[in-house]
């Protein structure tokens, strides 16, 4: 099992686009990259933590392979936005891949350059070594299952989810 560690703007996005996909067992929503120890979700909505909204996706990657998993990363959300994606606006919404190890961090560098070729205007995606990784509250953990009607979800979350299942279709369960 591969455990990546990604950061694309509200990590309710990110957890429902994964959770849609074969070989996928866990995705945890979570914060990191910042400086204060176990940060809570209201820290780190005043942007003085360092942290951003992120995700541990952890997958099989004879099911579905690595590159895949960074594929949809860089299709689900807009990594040219410097600190936001859309009206969610700090550096907790940040664009970032938090790596574990060399191979980890080549992975990324290889997926960046890929997403290059298809985003104009230039990425501003961090590449970051991880340092440690903090679970969110309970309450963040499969939002979009949970709460399918909120109003969040549906106007952004849900998006983000078809356009997946339609890029990403033969990776779908």
């Amino acid at each position: 099992m591969h455990t990546f560690h990604l950061a694309g703007g509200c990590f309710w996005c990110l957890d429902a686009v994964y959770r849609t996909l074969n070989g996928v067992t866990d995705v945890v929503s979570g914060y990191t990259g910042g400086h204060v120890p176990n940060p809570s979700y209201e820290l780190v909505c005043t942007e003085t933590t360092g942290h951003a909204e992120a995700v541990a996706v952890t997958f099989d990657p004879e099911v579905i392979p690595d590159e895949v998993i960074l594929d949809v990363y860089f299709t689900l959300h807009d990594p040219r936005q410097l600190n936001r994606q859309g009206n969610d606006i700090g550096s907790s919404y940040r664009s970032a891949m938090f790596y574990d190890g060399d191979e980890q961090k080549a992975l990324f560098e290889a997926a960046r350059d890929r997403a290059s070729e298809y985003w104009d205007g230039g990425i501003v995606t961090t590449i970051e070594p991880l340092e440690s990784y903090y679970d969110a509250e309970q309450y963040h953990q499969d939002f979009f299952a949970k709460n399918p009607g909120q109003g969040y979800c549906m106007a952004v979350a849900l998006p983000k989810v078809n356009k997946i299942r339609s890029s990403f279709a033969s990776y779908i369960s």
